[in-house]
């Protein structure tokens, strides 16, 4: 009882809580995933006639080349350039003359190229004129070539009058072409009617192309509209999803994990970033997820239970919905924090605590007051016995109990807001420990180990030391009990991965059973005869308005351990 309290801090270099560059690349990486469609290109309305026109070019100049080789070759030499073979090799020469020019010379704004390719047009009307004019007319065959290229012109002209004014020159060319040489004596007047047939062809092919064109083109353009509005909805879902604070897995029939977003990473696996995770078991985040997925798809049943992920994680609850039947049988899982419905449970227990205790206080108090009176007037008797005097005491004690349960219920239930404070933990630790001890007036033992010396945290002084001080003295009975001796140690850690402080209060007691941990939190549950039941259920409630956690946990050693948690919000 004579010895003086004994203080052991420990500290070593001070370290800042912040992330890194890298982890918050990795964060922004994780939001911008690339999406799985592709999103369009932004092209002008005629970007794809550009390819049809540069295939016609590449037509022409195949053309013009087998003209030239149909001149040459024995075999084809009496088929054309028969009347003029001097016109039709010059006339060919220079159509493949015309092609090289061609070849890359419009821009991708094709609707500022139509006089080029309405020039373009116009000399293969010529070439091919001139061509059939010194190869027989229309017995060469040649004047047919016309049809492609009024074809042609109708798809890649967008003003329609000017496709019709090239197939209008085309028949044009082929009749005059006609009537010159029936002048000349080249042709007999039989020659007119299939120059007539192919112009009046030539009409109606431009007339039958020409809307076809226009409706593909507005068809074209649609599409590429849809795309790119289907491409922004994926996207803008994509974002939804990635900001929702629901985890959402994609899982295949073989338990594998597809897709996940930054809430299910945060719940299931906070030190890994979202893509490191995709394509992995679901096994492998968390066993009793597997299993209640499993069960579910075997049996079509499920009833959400809560579970933790890791010891110390706080709980969560799945929910399993199969996408529409298809042959992947593909499985959104929704992972959901369960802390808020039980916060929302506990408030509403507190809540109706607090109207129970108020309206039944004044009652409990006048007849524990009475009780408590009749036992110190019986304890002041001469003429009482001892074991009557041990019964006086009893009711002494229990009234003194009953009195601080509702003490602690009240005082719950008039919690106050918070009003915290930055605290440099390590020197804050050491005044209070030294005060703590000062208090008890008697032989005990409290070691601090604390190796950031410069660590700030966010916390109510006065509700952490009430917290603390609870804390205390669970850990310095708990010792005694166990090894004959009052002792206690404080350690503070910092996790990096989830942007924690932890502060650890350990006692070397027997522990809790591993059955009863659950229940350490609830009120009015104690393993101490004469205690409450509330000392642990007001620290978590204490914790909880500062944005902290406290959990029970057994150190490597075997010790027993309470961890304060305080969150990033907090450091």
């Amino acid at each position: 009882m004579g010895q003086s309290p004994l203080i052991k801090p420990q500290y070593r270099m001070p370290v800042t809580l912040a992330p890194t560059a890298q982890q918050t690349s990795t964060d922004r990486e994780n939001l911008n995933r690339p999406a799985i469609l592709t999103n369009p290109e932004p092209q002008a309305s005629g970007q794809q006639n550009l390819a049809i026109f540069r295939v016609y070019v590449g037509y022409r100049s195949l053309l013009s080349i087998v003209l030239l080789i149909m001149l040459f070759s024995p075999n084809t030499r009496q088929l054309v350039g028969s009347l003029n073979p001097a016109l039709y090799t010059a006339v060919a020469l220079a159509y493949l003359a015309t092609s090289v020019p061609l070849v890359g010379s419009l821009s991708t704004r094709l609707r500022d190229s139509q006089h080029l390719m309405l020039s373009v047009f116009l000399v293969d009307i010529l070439a091919i004129t001139l061509l059939a004019d010194a190869s027989g007319g229309m017995l060469s065959g040649l004047p047919v070539l016309l049809v492609i290229t009024v074809a042609a012109s109708a798809v890649l002209i967008i003003n329609r009058t000017l496709a019709t004014l090239i197939a209008a020159l085309s028949a044009l060319a082929i009749l005059l072409d006609t009537g010159w040489l029936m002048l000349q004596g080249k042709l007999d007047s039989s020659s007119l009617f299939p120059a007539g047939i192919l112009g009046l062809l030539i009409f109606g092919v431009s007339l039958i192309v020409q809307p076809i064109a226009h409706r593909l083109g507005r068809a074209e353009e649609l599409a590429r509209n849809r795309a790119s509005d289907l491409y922004t909805l994926q996207r803008l879902n994509e974002q939804i999803v990635q900001h929702m604070q629901t985890g959402i897995l994609l899982v295949n029939e073989t338990g594998v994990v597809r897709i996940m977003n930054k809430a299910a990473t945060q719940l299931l696996a906070p030190e890994r970033p979202v893509i490191v995770e995709q394509g992995r078991p679901l096994e492998d985040y968390c066993p009793e997820l597997a299993r209640q997925f499993e069960h579910w798809k075997e049996t079509g049943i499920h009833r959400a239970r809560p579970f933790s992920v890791m010891e110390g994680s706080p709980p969560v609850i799945a929910n399993f919905r199969e996408l529409q039947p298809s042959t992947h049988r593909e499985t959104l899982v929704f992972v959901e924090d369960y802390t808020p419905v039980t916060r929302y449970a506990q408030s509403l227990k507190l809540s109706s605590l607090g109207r129970l205790t108020a309206s039944i206080a004044h009652e409990i108090r006048n007849p524990l007051g009475a009780i408590s009176h009749a036992a110190q007037l019986l304890q002041e008797s001469n003429e009482l016995s001892s074991a009557d005097q041990r019964m006086a005491d009893i009711i002494q004690n229990h009234c003194e109990r009953v009195n601080q349960i509702v003490e602690s219920v009240l005082q719950i239930s008039r919690r106050e807001p918070p009003k915290p404070e930055n605290i440099l933990l390590a020197p804050w630790l050491t005044e209070f420990a030294q005060d703590y001890l000062n208090a008890l007036h008697r032989g005990a033992e409290v070691s601090i180990h604390c190796d950031y010396n410069e660590l700030l945290i966010e916390f109510d002084p006065e509700n952490l030391r009430r917290v603390l001080t609870n804390l205390l003295d669970n850990a310095l009975r708990h010792s005694e009990e166990a090894t004959g001796s009052e002792s206690a140690r404080i350690e503070v850690h910092l996790d990096f991965a989830k942007h924690r402080c932890l502060i650890d209060i350990i006692d070397a007691g027997r522990g809790v059973p591993a059955a009863e941990v659950g229940k350490l939190f609830e009120p009015f549950y104690t393993t101490v005869q004469e205690g409450s039941g509330m000392g642990l259920y007001l620290c978590k409630e204490l914790c909880e308005i500062n944005n902290a956690d406290i959990s029970y946990r057994t150190t490597s050693a075997g010790d027993s351990c309470f961890r304060i948690s305080l969150n990033h919000r907090a450091l």
